[in-house]
């Protein structure tokens, strides 16, 4: 059984109340004390309130039980089943057309058309998983998947295939052709990338030097101007990373050194309390805030074993600012 702590007219388990004296409330210069002070205000204003509601609910459902209990085995008229509904007050009259506008709703959730992912908070693993999934190679999500034709000895069980490798080289590089085309030539055909007067400058194999078509798709850079690790482009709001690396195992048989491209793809992630499983008891719940904690100061991390080793998952870092 729980053991709860009187707090004020509070029972609080005594496990929550530990999290938030020992790991939350530090730092904040909130005390544990004032917080349960202000829950115990909040839950005595808006409790009765609550309770209403859910007596309403119970009578609204006790009545609908006994209109259906009186008319077992009859066809349900609509107009007469719609008509019990309003007198009931379940069902309510259509009122006049409105508009709703929302505010300082965050850029990312209000202009960019990306996906979301929704995700158990409770498992740290599957948490950390969704929060670093903002950014996604290309290069394995295609070797990965039947995008990618295993036709032709480009199989993708076993080790590392160079021939299906090729393939998605060639894949990702044709759609770096129709999203981000070059002014006068083809990406395969780049030897080096680097900045000039703040545009992306590409270097193609006759020696020329061309740029984007439409220059305002790039956006940022990582390294020196001359000889950059990182190229970061956007369309429709949507960025992408050219990463850069000719020491790399990859990057060192490609003409412009690229390694791989990593692609902006889950833009946000609801961190749920009852996806999968429901945080129900006051153990449940410290998981659920422990994990949410870690998360919001960045040190979540989760141990986990793969085949013969343990792996240790944690927060990726946050991409550099545009322009750097």
């Amino acid at each position: 059984m729980t053991e709860r702590l009187n707090i004020g007219q509070l029972k609080v388990a005594s496990v929550l109340n530990d999290l938030l004296e020992n790991d939350i409330a530090p730092g904040t210069g909130v005390e544990a004390a004032h917080f349960w002070s202000e829950m115990e205000a909040l839950l005595t204003e808006f409790v009765p309130r609550n309770r209403a509601l859910l007596a309403t609910r119970d009578e609204l459902q006790r009545k609908i039980d006994g209109w259906h209990t009186e008319r077992v085995g009859q066809q349900i008229d609509e107009a007469e089943y719609t008509a019990f509904l309003k007198a009931i007050g379940y069902l309510l009259d259509e009122g006049e057309d409105f508009e709703i506008e929302t505010q300082n709703a965050d850029e990312e959730i209000a202009l960019i058309a990306g996906p979301q992912l929704v995700v158990p908070v409770m498992n740290a693993r599957y948490a950390l998983n969704a929060a670093n999934a903002r950014w996604g190679s290309m290069y394995d999500a295609l070797y990965g998947t039947d995008v990618i034709s295993e036709d032709g000895g480009a199989e993708s069980s076993g080790g590392y295939n160079p021939v299906r490798g090729t393939r998605v080289i060639e894949y990702a590089t044709n759609f770096l052709n129709v999203t981000y085309p070059l002014d006068g030539g083809k990406h395969q055909d780049v030897t080096e990338y680097r900045v000039a007067d703040g545009e992306l400058v590409a270097e193609v194999e006759d020696g020329k030097t061309i740029g984007l078509t439409e220059s305002n798709q790039f956006v940022g850079y990582l390294g020196e101007q001359g000889a950059p690790s990182g190229i970061l482009l956007k369309h429709n709001g949507l960025h992408i990373e050219i990463q850069i690396d000719r020491s790399d195992s990859i990057g060192k048989n490609e003409k412009a050194g690229v390694k791989g491209i990593l692609m902006e793809s889950a833009i946000s992630t609801i961190q749920d309390c009852e996806d999968s499983v429901a945080a129900v008891d006051a153990e449940d719940k410290v998981v659920v805030y422990s994990n949410w904690l870690g998360l919001m100061r960045g040190d979540l991390a989760e141990e986990f074993k793969k085949g013969d080793k343990v792996v240790r998952r944690t927060l990726t870092s946050s991409k550099p600012a545009e322009g750097s």
